[in-house]
């Protein structure tokens, strides 16, 4: 994050070998060059195994000693949790690891046969050209702390989307066989729909107990059960025109994808609490949550992705990091609109943007940022637009807390505000 591409380029010695990996689940291929781009020695395809690793050290070892390099730089795309396992290995090694991005891959195939073509022969050359013309990012491997929040984030991640494919089940359940349901309860997790799916799924079951009945189960988990209710629900059950076929197997998929979500919320209780207990070990992690509006899930998200601050000298740096710079695409006469990027951490963009939210509800220094972008005469900005402004300025602050360990202050955001407004005038 701290070197421009001339320092890179500076990088890649005479004694430097650049090796470029196609990464892929079972099998990697390996090709190595010099400084200039002659390539040294012949292509290498070996396992993702402990015995694949150990050819490639072989491999590597016997071109530095044959060419004297004392030196490895290994280049590669980022294919999803494929290269995992090798970077570790690399990285324990000693060698540097540099990530190629994908599509300067792609724009680059071209150059040397003028072919469109990809092959696994083809793509290690491209990626190892580009990393010794200094066209790469350095690859950061979270540790500790880090890599368990980011571990954590992506489970819950994972968790939240399997809580909202549930909810469609529970809910398309509903429209089949007691589509009736919702005009008695708004939402079917609140404790008195959940006591009725769980024990009086069907149309046919609610008449069978009867009012009083369903009002016992009731008082056995609730404070103030309500008789009306109970009745209404009964009537409605009675002039029900859901499905009456097959409801033994749907009330039992119905009672298995119900278990299902009570542990996947009680699971996502528990994340939290581990979440919360990582930020604990992070140095001016706990800085974040004095922002009002900030909970412990938002500052885990970008706290992960973030990973170690020390990696960035300046908040713009994070901004570019995000996705979140600008850009725009003009020619001669034409103007065009003025964009974020996207060219950067997604989990980031969306873990900011879940984060200004709540923010923008309960904090009085960030709400009156957002005022002033709306509002202001010259060049006024949409609601979105400005939240994405806020997100990066949200960024900013977070690099300030973590970087100079300040506490965050309020007054100070707030005298920005008035003072921007005040030029504004």
């Amino acid at each position: 994050m701290k070197r421009t591409q001339n320092e890179k380029i500076l990088q890649i010695k005479n004694e430097t070998l650049v090796v470029g990996i196609d990464i892929g689940k079972k099998f990697q291929f390996a090709r190595a060059f010099d400084n200039r781009g002659l390539e040294l020695g012949k292509l290498l395809r070996f396992e993702n195994s402990a015995q694949g690793f150990a050819n490639l050290d072989a491999w590597l070892q016997g071109i530095m000693q044959k060419h004297e390099m004392t030196e490895v730089i290994v280049g590669f795309e980022p294919t999803g949790h494929y290269w995992f396992n090798l970077g570790d290995h690399l990285v324990a090694c000693g060698h540097k690891l540099a990530i190629v991005n994908p599509f300067h891959v792609k724009c680059a195939r071209e150059l040397d046969d003028n072919s469109p073509s990809k092959s696994d022969r083809k793509d290690p050359k491209t990626i190892a050209m580009l990393v010794k013309d200094g066209r790469y990012r350095d690859v950061y491997i979270p540790v500790g702390a880090y890599q368990e929040l980011r571990e954590l984030v992506c489970e819950r991640e994972r968790l939240q989307e399997r809580l909202s494919a549930l909810k469609n089940q529970i809910v398309r359940w509903q429209d089949i066989y007691f589509p009736e349901f919702t005009t008695v309860f708004k939402d079917w997790s609140k404790q008195a729909a959940w006591l009725v799916l769980r024990h009086f799924s069907t149309p046919q079951k609610v008449i069978d107990a009867g009012a009083q009945e369903i009002l016992r189960t009731w008082r056995e988990e609730m404070k103030r059960p309500s008789l009306k209710r109970a009745e209404r629900l009964c009537l409605v059950a009675s002039q029900s025109v859901g499905r009456k076929e097959g409801t033994m197997a749907a009330i039992s998929s119905l009672q298995f994808v119900m278990t299902e979500y009570e542990l996947i919320t009680m699971r996502l209780e528990q994340l939290k609490e581990e979440m919360a207990e990582c930020l604990s070990q992070i140095p001016n992690a706990y800085r974040l949550l004095s922002i009002k509006g900030m909970g412990v899930v938002a500052a885990a998200i970008i706290i992960s992705e973030i990973g170690d601050i020390s990696r960035f000298t300046d908040p713009r740096q994070l901004i570019k990091y995000a996705g979140l710079n600008l850009r725009e695409n003009s020619s001669g006469k034409h103007k065009g609109k003025t964009t974020i990027s996207k060219r950067g951490r997604r989990r980031l963009r969306l873990g900011l943007f879940q984060a200004m939210i709540p923010i923008l509800a309960t904090n009085a220094e960030f709400r009156a940022l957002h005022k002033r972008n709306t509002t202001r005469s010259q060049n006024p900005l949409t609601k979105m637009q400005s939240l994405i402004a806020l997100c990066g300025k949200l960024l900013r602050v977070t690099f300030a807390l973590l970087t100079k360990g300040i506490a965050y202050d309020p007054e100070k955001l707030a005298l920005e505000t008035t003072t921007d407004t005040v030029r504004a005038a």
